[in-house]
Parts: C-alpha cells; sequence; structure tokens
C-alpha cells in the first residue's frame, strides 16, 4: 500500500506523515491519497474529517487510521489479480542502519541539552 498525503492543515499534514511514513508515496504513484478536503470522482481519495460522511472522523488513532486505509485498499484492489497486487506490496527488506544513525544523533544532542541545563543550573 502506498499513501500520499495531501492536506490543507499543516498539523494534520505532518501527523499524517509521522503516522503513515513507512507508506508514503508521491501523488502520482499512490494507491491512496489522504486529504482533509472532500474530493468527488477520485476513488483513490480518502477523506478524514470531522463530517460524519468522511472516510475517517476525527479524532482518530494511528491504528484507526492504518486499519481504515488497508479495508480502503483492498475495496479499491479486489478487482485486481491477486498477484499484482502481491508484487506491488514486497518491499525490499529494511535498512536500519539510516534510522540507528539518526536515533545515536538524536540522543547525542539530547545528552548535550541535559549537560547545558546541569550547568547552567550550577553556575547560578
Amino acid at each position: 500500500m502506498r499513501v500520499a498525503v495531501e492536506c490543507k492543515s499543516p498539523l494534520l499534514q505532518k501527523s499524517l506523515e509521522i503516522f503513515l511514513s513507512k507508506y508514503l508515496s508521491s501523488s502520482k504513484q499512490c494507491d491512496i491519497v489522504v486529504r482533509d478536503e472532500e474530493c468527488l470522482n477520485d476513488e483513490r481519495c480518502f477523506y478524514i474529517s470531522s463530517n460524519p460522511e468522511s472516510d475517517l472522523r476525527k479524532p482518530f488513532s494511528k491504528s484507526q487510521l492504518i486499519l481504515s486505509l488497508e479495508n480502503r485498499y483492498q475495496t479499491i484492489n479486489k478487482d485486481k489479480p491477486q498477484e499484482a497486487v502481491e508484487e506491488e506490496t514486497n518491499d525490499e527488506p529494511l535498512n536500519f542502519n539510516i534510522l540507528e544513525k539518526r536515533i545515536d544523533y538524536l540522543t547525542k544532542e539530547y545528552q548535550q541539552n541535559i549537560l547545558k541545563a546541569v550547568k547552567a543550573f550550577y553556575e547560578k
């Protein structure tokens, strides 16, 4: 499942990008486009709002979001042959090197900030 996020609300946009980080894709290559505005005549559109007619009502959890998107993905792809769907979902193995480097960087940055705060406290 490949998802693109196109929201007018910057807060919703960023939250969805964080929740769906492993599913994100460009809007041209995606299976589903998540929007906070109603969109007509586009079966790929997934509408999020507090409106009762929306595909997912606010507030929602990450698990509700992913479950709803997976359900939509299945309804969109039910007419495709199963082999084609399986080929699309086969991802290459995850590479954790980038994640490990990012965690190391954030940990060091956090440690430096704590040390600055402690030093500033005791220098007074």
